[in-house]
């Protein structure tokens, strides 16, 4: 249910409010607005008749039904689209948010070179994968926790925020402190457990589409995040399974309207795993900030033939230096900035 509070209350009432949905064993999530304070009551719908009640409040100004499955992340929550700021970098705002890096972290001297060159070229955030799920158990899974502590390192040296994934539960601490954006792979998107924790971890979460996830399984598992009190959630379009077979996944970028005529989150799209081939990901980049999309991630390596995963979609420092140039000009038709 959602409670509309009227305008001008104060802290102490709208504390009063969430109090009286806690006793109704509800978990009040407040969001305040420019002009006035609106609280998610988000429990078992079984029982929430109850909350109409608090209509008698001289405060409250309507109580309604959240009629969307997933309630936090529904535009019926917050009709103001999230804005999430990480460092300098904001997701979610007129600029578009550009966020490129290897797919793996291979070395020390590979991570700060890539970060130097992707900051130069207009990057706002490094992406760098340290924990790498593979598909085959063979293949090369990472430097793990030697390879956060690059990252680390690149962030001082460059300023730029970092962004890598975590694959377990029991890693979200430790990927945590040395990050400031918890990715989630397509593969994890219903690792329900792992969504639970990375709701606590009190850092922003990027949650990628998995590549047989219908629309709304993806906001539910948005959902999971929010409700656990993280209101952060940044979703990324990369690519469904489809029946075609000229690349590595088909970029259904009809997710990007779509999403945003459902959801206040911030959306970007990852044309490097959209493709799986780096020839294509320019054009779907751009055709993304056409589609409406706050922000891309891309893979830059600085010897793609020689990367120890996915260097057939990565793109060379300079090929990424060129995409910027042609980002730029299409967010500028789109009246926003990079």
């Amino acid at each position: 249910m959602i409670i509309v509070l009227k305008s001008g209350s104060t802290d102490a009432q709208v504390e009063d409010v969430c109090r009286r949905i806690r006793g109704m064993g509800y978990t009040p999530h407040t969001i305040r607005g420019e002009l006035r304070t609106v609280i998610g009551a988000v429990g078992d719908d079984r029982g929430k008749e109850r909350l109409r009640s608090l209509e008698s409040l001289e405060i409250v100004e309507a109580v309604t039904p959240i009629l969307k499955p997933f309630k936090l992340a529904s535009l019926e929550v917050r009709s103001e689209p999230t804005r999430i700021r990480v460092g300098d970098a904001e997701i979610g705002g007129n600029r578009i948010a550009v966020m490129a890096g290897p797919c793996s972290v291979e070395s020390r001297e590979q991570v700060l070179e890539v970060a130097t060159k992707v900051k130069a070229a207009g990057a706002c955030i490094l992406r760098g994968g340290a924990f790498k799920p593979r598909t085959s158990p063979y293949a090369f899974q990472g430097l793990e926790e030697e390879g956060l502590k690059y990252l680390a390192e690149a962030r001082r040296e460059t300023g730029l925020p970092v962004i890598t994934e975590v694959m377990e539960p029991d890693k979200v601490d430790l990927v945590a402190e040395h990050s400031d954006i918890l990715q989630i792979g397509a593969r994890n998107v219903q690792n329900f457990s792992l969504l639970r924790k990375v709701g606590q971890a009190g850092k922003p979460v990027l949650l990628k589409r998995g590549m047989s996830t219908s629309i709304q399984e993806w906001l539910l598992s948005a959902e999971y995040v929010l409700a656990g009190g993280n209101p952060n959630v940044i979703l990324c379009e990369r690519g469904i399974r489809t029946f075609e077979t000229a690349t590595r996944f088909t970029l259904d970028l009809n997710a990007v309207p779509v999403v945003k005529r459902l959801t206040h989150l911030p959306v970007v799209v990852d044309p490097s795993h959209g493709t799986g081939h780096w020839e294509y990901v320019e054009a779907m980049a751009c055709a993304g900030i056409a589609a409406g999309a706050d922000g891309l991630i891309i893979e830059v390596h600085p010897k793609p033939e020689e990367a120890l995963s996915d260097g057939p979609q990565s793109l060379k420092p300079e090929k990424f230096a060129a995409l910027m140039t042609r980002v730029r000009k299409v967010a500028a038709a789109m009246d926003r900035e990079v």
